[in-house]
Formats: structure tokens, sequence, C-alpha cells
């Protein structure tokens, strides 16, 4: 199988595998326990801590470990005040959407931020949500979907200067690109572990230190008595390894598959009736999504598939779903053009050959 949807979940790196092992097997001590056996596991989870927020520039007291980046986003909307006003992008993933509508719903009042044609939240709906004044904004830092990268370091100064609070996403950012969330200036931000080579459910939540932060899983006092239940270990483990490395590494990686991603492009804009979204906005350097008129992307998908190679028509959250991606339509791509959508997303795994592979394989399906 050639694997081109990192975006949805990546492998997990023989070198993340190699530190979560002993969690497994060995040290299997609950970290509240006071003896030894309990301690050595506490001093693992500290250990992870520091790397997870030396990965982005945050202080280890600032970030608390979740069961991914979805319950980061939800535990960010439980900041709200009761029925306080607050506003979400138009393309954020739909872990932030959803429990949106449903606050929404229960008496908040909810303002969707527009996007342009590139899926970028304008100057102007920046300027019209300050006189507004909501409690809090959130705007991912990129996009899963298109790739598009946000500016979001100009719009927090902007909503800051304002006393608005700030919330970024930035769980497909993380490990693709530098971040700092002292350097943002944001107030909250979500992280997830299995985005950068690391296992699936386990995540983070960065916060600011007057941020206030309400607990949505209560009945013990770990994470500094914000996230109730014995830590997932291993996946702790495995998050801070995957952190440290995609640290370390971040300048080879992105490299690498920048120069897979302009092969794979420059071979598809040779193909008749396809569009590449957002093809002159800032995109992560992994990330290609476009369409082709009058092809389904569903069904390109699933002949993709039957020839081995593994890609997404958008968001994996949203898969199985009949409709076309709402990240297209708010940037007004019609309907009928974001059936098409197909995203190709590229890991540190995969090499040229792969690429020529999957064009050489979808010209002969489509052209």
């Amino acid at each position: 199988m050639i694997y081109l949807d990192c975006n949805a979940t990546t492998p997990i790196d023989e070198r993340v595998l190699d530190a979560m092992l002993p969690f497994l097997k060995t040290f299997y001590g609950n970290p509240s326990s006071l003896y030894r056996h309990g301690r050595i596991v506490r001093s693992a989870i500290d250990t992870a801590r520091e790397q997870v927020a030396a990965a982005c520039d945050a202080n280890a007291s600032q970030l608390i470990f979740t069961s991914g980046g979805t319950e980061a986003n939800n535990m960010v909307l439980a900041t709200l005040s009761p029925h306080s006003p607050f506003a979400i992008s138009a393309i954020e993933h739909s872990s932030i959407a959803e429990p949106a509508h449903y606050l929404k719903n229960k008496g908040h009042v909810l303002t969707i931020i527009d996007v342009d044609s590139d899926g970028l939240v304008t100057g102007e709906a920046i300027d019209k949500l300050v006189r507004q004044s909501p409690e809090l904004v959130s705007i991912m830092l990129a996009n899963n979907e298109t790739g598009v990268i946000q500016p979001i370091e100009k719009t927090t100064e902007r909503l800051k200067a304002n006393n608005i609070r700030v919330h970024t996403d930035a769980v497909q950012a993380f490990g693709k690109m530098p971040i700092s969330f002292n350097r943002l200036g944001v107030d909250l931000m979500s992280l997830s572990s299995h985005k950068i080579y690391g296992p699936k459910g386990c995540g983070a939540l960065v916060f600011g230190k007057n941020t206030p932060i309400k607990p949505l899983v209560f009945g013990g006092g770990q994470e500094q008595e914000l996230r109730a239940g014995t830590e997932n270990v291993a996946a702790i483990v495995g998050f801070g390894k995957a952190a440290e490395l995609a640290q370390a590494e971040l300048v080879e990686r992105n490299k690498h598959v920048l120069c897979l991603k302009q092969i794979l492009e420059r071979a598809l804009t040779d193909i008749p009736g396809l569009t590449i979204f957002s093809q002159n906005a800032n995109r992560l350097p992994n990330t290609v999504q476009f369409g082709i008129q009058k092809i389904d992307g569903e069904m390109l998908l699933m002949k993709l598939d039957q020839k081995g190679i593994a890609v997404s028509s958008g968001s994996a959250c949203a898969s199985g779903i009949d409709k076309p991606s709402s990240v297209l339509t708010m940037m007004g791509i019609t309907n009928e053009q974001a059936k098409t959508a197909i995203r190709i997303s590229l890991g540190k795994m995969n090499t040229e050959i792969e690429v020529f592979e999957f064009i050489n394989l979808l010209r002969g399906l489509v052209c």
C-alpha cells in the first residue's frame, strides 16, 4: 500500500514505540502511587510534558494531557461563561464546530467568521469581531483539508488588544511548521499525538497562565485537577518522544515532503480539468487538495484504494458523510466542485517513486 493520508493519522515511529514499550510491560505502576514503581511512571509523564511543551515553546506547567485534539477542543469551549458570545472560523474541524453549535442551542451567541476564496480569515472579518466583542475566538492554525495556514500571530494581536481570548487548533500544524505558543500570543492551543508519528488516543491542551480552565471529567486530582482519570502513560510517553523527534527533525522532514509536494503539483497541473484548491495561499508543506471536473471524489478514492493507494476526500472525522466538504463550500466553491475533492497529505516515509506511481495511476483512472 502507498499511504498518502498523513493528515488523517501517521504511522507510529519505531523510536516512539521503543520509548512506549517499557510502560506497557515493565513500568505498569499507577503514577499517583507514592512507592518507587509509581514514582518512576510519574517521572516519565513529567518528562513527556517537558518534551511536548518544548516542541511548542510553552512551559510544562501550561500543558495538560488529554485523549486527543477533540477533547482539547471541547475543553476550550467549556471555558466559556454561561450564555456568553463566542466565534469560530467557518473552516474549523468538526471537534470545534459541533460543540460550538451545541452551545449555541444552549443559549450562547455564536458568530461564524467568514473566510475568503483561499480559506483565509480576512482582516475585515476580524474588525467586525472586535466590534461584537465575543468572549472567545477560535481559529485553527492550519487547515486539515487544504493545508492553508492562518496568520494567527497577527490576528491574535488585534483580538487580544480588545480583551478577547483566542484559541487555535494547532493539531495539523504541530510537527509540520515551527510553532511557538508564546509568539502566537494565543490563550489556548490544542495538540495531538497521532499526527506526528505518535500513538493515537493522546493529545494536549496548552493554556496561558491566567486562562481559566474548567474540567470536563471529574473524579480525581490528575493533570493539575483539570482532567480526572489515571493517565494513559504509554501514550503520553510516546507523545513526548514524538514531539521531541518532530522538533529535532522539523527542517529535514519539511524539506523532504515539500520536495514531494512540488513534484506532485507540477504533475497534477497537466491533468485536464484539475483544480488545486488554495494553490496560491501559504500552505503546509505536505498537503495538496484538488478536484477534477466531473469526477466524483469518493468514487475516485475507492478506485485508488483498489489500486493500493490510500488518500482522503477531506477530513477523516467526516468520512462516510454524503455531502461536500464544508471547508470548501465556505470558501465559495460550488457543491458540485467540492464533491470532486481529493486530499493528499504526505509523510516522512513517502518517496518520489510512490508519488510518481500515484500520478501514473491517477492519470490512468481519469484521463
